[in-house]
């Protein structure tokens, strides 16, 4: 936004907000982006748990439900015994996709310069 924009561009459910409380939550972006690059764009629920370490189930269903409730993933049931389900990126959750992967990029450049960081007291980063 620019220096002097209406006061109605800064609302609380402006979207630079709405985008922002998507990722009030470390696992959206990291879902989102195990989804693009390490499975094409879709997934089971156990092949995401194993593609991202640290995360626990419930986490990750809660995560899911989320994204799905967002319109930034399709949940997909199928009717197998075990019934088995597929999550998978909507069009708008590839959108959203790229700005992850440039953030992602950047980190990977800046990589020296984020480790020489000192570690929030909350973070796990040793």
């Amino acid at each position: 936004m620019q220096t002097g924009t209406p006061d109605e561009l800064w609302r609380e459910d402006c979207a630079p907000r709405r985008v922002l409380e998507l990722f009030a939550t470390k696992w959206t972006s990291m879902i989102l982006h195990t989804l693009h690059a390490r499975h094409g764009g879709t997934a089971r629920t156990g092949v995401l748990h194993r593609s991202l370490p640290g995360i626990s189930k419930k986490m990750l269903v809660q995560t899911l439900r989320e994204l799905e409730a967002s319109g930034l993933i399709n949940r997909q049931v199928y009717d197998s015994v075990p019934p088995s389900v597929d999550y998978s990126l909507t069009e708008l959750g590839q959108r959203l996709v790229e700005p992850i992967e440039m953030i992602y990029d950047w980190a990977r450049d800046n990589a020296p310069a984020l480790d020489a960081l000192q570690p929030r007291q909350t973070s796990r980063r040793r």
